[in-house]
């Protein structure tokens, strides 16, 4: 078959053809007494092949190199797949940038500096992801407490940190761009250090629990008469208020100690790292229950006179 025949059944250009032929990836099988090139089966087949693999994007160096049996295709396809998949991670980064930029522009345009930071913070190597992390407990921590407790939770807390993986979801790397700049909030920062600093204060009496089994107990009995529309200043919130209160232990002397304790501790901010850490790391989802500490924590405000 002549050129225009190759064309016709391959659906590539004349001028692609003979470019490849001049390049030698589809040389034709002869030429004409004119001095046409004349084409067979065999070439359509190789032709084809060479377009498959020009649309996965390998060069026409490395296509040559596959067709004359220098490189394994194999091999060749491996090598391509994992550069594409650098690529795809790159721009998966600059999207996720380009989409953190989208939603702080709904508050006002952000400044050059602001732009650079939530690209490098989109882009941040492993290494540097966590020197943000270990900076920002380095501000909550250095110099509160040197007892044994607060050294364990000290290190507990840092060996929890965000991984992200080498292929990150578009949730993942949304996530993480939330998650480093909720860590360089001053406000936030000054909040945990505060709440550290309390917590491991010897004079210092923890009034609502820490354990989980009551944290959960808590959650689902404020949460009941919460989702029944029972407003925190209501009546009917009292007896809530002074069932949670009964449980815990807490004396009508103490609720301005618990209320204080509460007003720290209360941050949505909190309970949003825990869940951003969920995603970034591919954990179970973290569900919420700062609403129901707030409802409590504003029924408690409200009922400041003798307990029910």
């Amino acid at each position: 078959m002549n050129i225009g025949e190759l064309s016709r059944l391959s659906g590539l250009p004349v001028k692609t053809i003979r470019y490849y032929s001049d390049v030698g990836l589809v040389p034709e099988a002869e030429r004409s007494h004119a001095g046409y090139r004349r084409y067979d089966h065999d070439s359509l087949v190789r032709l084809e092949f060479v377009r498959t693999l020009r649309e996965l994007g390998l060069d026409i160096a490395t296509i040559k190199r596959v067709l004359d049996r220098g490189e394994d295709l194999g091999a060749v396809a491996a090598a391509h797949a994992e550069a594409l998949g650098v690529q795809i991670r790159v721009l998966r980064l600059r999207r996720a940038a380009l989409r953190a930029v989208s939603l702080h522009s709904a508050q006002g345009d952000p400044t050059p500096a602001e732009l650079d930071r939530m690209t490098r913070i989109a882009q941040a190597s492993t290494d540097e992801r966590r020197r943000i992390v270990d900076e920002f407990f380095d501000s909550i921590f250095t110099g509160i407490a040197d007892s044994a407790e607060a050294a364990e939770f000290t290190a507990r807390m840092r060996s929890v940190s965000p991984e992200l993986p080498d292929d990150p979801t578009d949730a993942q790397v949304d996530a993480w761009i939330e998650l480093a700049g909720m860590l360089r909030e001053q406000d936030f920062r000054a909040r945990l250090r505060e709440m550290s600093k309390r917590s491991f204060a010897s004079d210092e009496r923890r009034l609502a629990p820490t354990d989980m089994s009551e944290i959960s107990w808590f959650t689902g009995h404020v949460g009941a008469y919460m989702d029944d529309g029972v407003a925190p200043g209501s009546p009917q919130a009292v007896p809530v208020v002074a069932a949670v209160l009964d449980r815990w232990g807490v004396a009508e002397g103490d609720r301005e100690a618990l209320i204080d304790q509460l007003t720290l501790a209360v941050d949505p901010r909190a309970e949003r790292y825990w869940q951003l850490m969920a995603v970034i790391n591919g954990w179970p989802p973290v569900p919420a229950t700062m609403h129901r500490w707030e409802w409590f924590l504003n029924a408690l405000r409200a009922g400041r006179g003798p307990l029910a």
